[in-house]
């Protein structure tokens, strides 16, 4: 073969062979290219690898099909990680179900073995697109991978967040690799894609369909350490998600809603079942990762948080004043020479913008 991808891509075309059949192959065979070339009798004696599975092992012919996905993904710029492969996440590996292949656009680093899971619904509240932006800076600021499916709403927001407190993030999408889903995500795609990865398991040009999701939900849970539901309908995709974490052996985490709100539902039902109640990012910390509040400069402040670049000076001179200490608002006014209604809007428009936080006496802090 011309390309030692093709054998991979070969048998994941096989008809009636999943995940956990390609892993049996896999640890038999070691290598695809064995497999495609095993006789019957030694296919048909591994153990649940069911007749249709061999049949296409033996009968293969889709080559040029395979050729012409190698072809699409060099002109797209994927990388493809094999289940063999040295940088494969180790934890995704170990689930019952592995991916034999993940598409990738970015990098996944040694950094993402930390990861933590945000998943929510599409059509958040306020609340919760608050919540989700609070954990995801939290989790930044520690050093953690922010995983979700960059849909919209909570996922969208977590994967925002990460990206804008200067840490990393991974969308896990339920579609090709090639483009962005949904497609107002497009600028979101590209930035996760410079400071991150994009993964999906799916051929290139897959579309997004509804039974791929629940598939793509183990992936989330299985790279992450833990998954927090931040809202979720008592029949969302996230409560598949969290089921998938506890098959995984992974920590399931859920933040406490609106009383009566159906939003509410699908995370008051997992804490009623045993998950973490969240009401910070040290609610997480304290459970997956106890060791990082004994580590020395644990205490320490995380790194501040920076301003677009187009932001203008003022702006710039009221929020450097802040990330040195709190401030009542006439000591930002007094501090900075601007007049008090310039200051009094700048503020406002930092608080919205989650940098900013109001205290009472109206202080105001930097939200880390």
């Amino acid at each position: 073969m011309p390309n030692d991808h093709a054998p991979w891509l070969a048998l994941a075309r096989v008809k009636g062979l999943g995940c956990v059949s390609f892993k049996k192959l896999v640890a038999h065979f070691g290598d695809p290219t064995r497999a495609l070339a095993a006789p019957r009798s030694e296919l048909a004696a591994i153990d649940g690898l069911h007749r249709d599975a061999v049949d296409g092992i033996v009968g293969f012919t889709q080559w040029a099909e395979v050729d012409a996905e190698l072809t699409r993904i060099r002109d797209n710029g994927v990388r493809l990680v094999r289940y063999s492969d040295g940088d494969y996440p180790a934890r995704l590996r170990n689930i019952a179900d592995p991916p034999p292949l993940l598409y990738i656009k970015g990098a996944l680093t040694a950094a993402d073995e930390r990861a933590v899971a945000i998943v929510g619904s599409r059509s958040a509240s306020d609340y919760g697109r608050r919540v989700a932006r609070d954990l995801a800076r939290g989790l930044a600021s520690y050093g953690f991978t922010v995983v979700s499916g960059m849909a919209r709403g909570i996922d969208g927001m977590a994967h925002e967040t990460a990206l804008s407190a200067g840490g990393r993030t991974i969308a896990v999408l339920g579609s090709g690799v090639e483009r962005a889903y949904p497609p107002e995500h497009e600028a979101l795609y590209q930035r996760i894609i410079e400071h991150g990865a994009v993964i999906s398991e799916l051929p290139m040009g897959s579309k997004p369909l509804a039974f791929n999701f629940p598939a793509r939900n183990r992936l989330i849970s299985g790279m992450s350490l833990g998954v927090v539901v931040v809202e979720a309908t008592a029949k969302s995709g996230s409560l598949i998600t969290a089921q998938l974490a506890i098959e995984q052996g992974r920590e399931v985490f859920a933040v406490p809603g609106e009383v009566g709100s159906s939003r509410s539902r699908g995370a008051h039902q997992l804490i009623r079942q045993g998950a973490k109640l969240v009401e910070s990012v040290n609610d997480i910390i304290e459970e997956i990762a106890p060791q990082l509040a004994r580590q020395p400069g644990a205490d320490a402040k995380p790194p501040a948080r920076q301003l677009p670049e187009n932001t203008s000076a003022a702006v710039r001179k009221v929020f450097a004043l802040l990330q040195e200490r709190s401030l009542q608002v006439d000591e930002i006014i007094e501090s900075s020479g601007l007049g008090s209604a310039q200051v009094l809007g700048i503020l406002l428009d930092l608080e919205l913008q989650g940098y900013l936080r109001q205290l009472p006496g109206k202080v105001y802090a930097v939200e880390r």
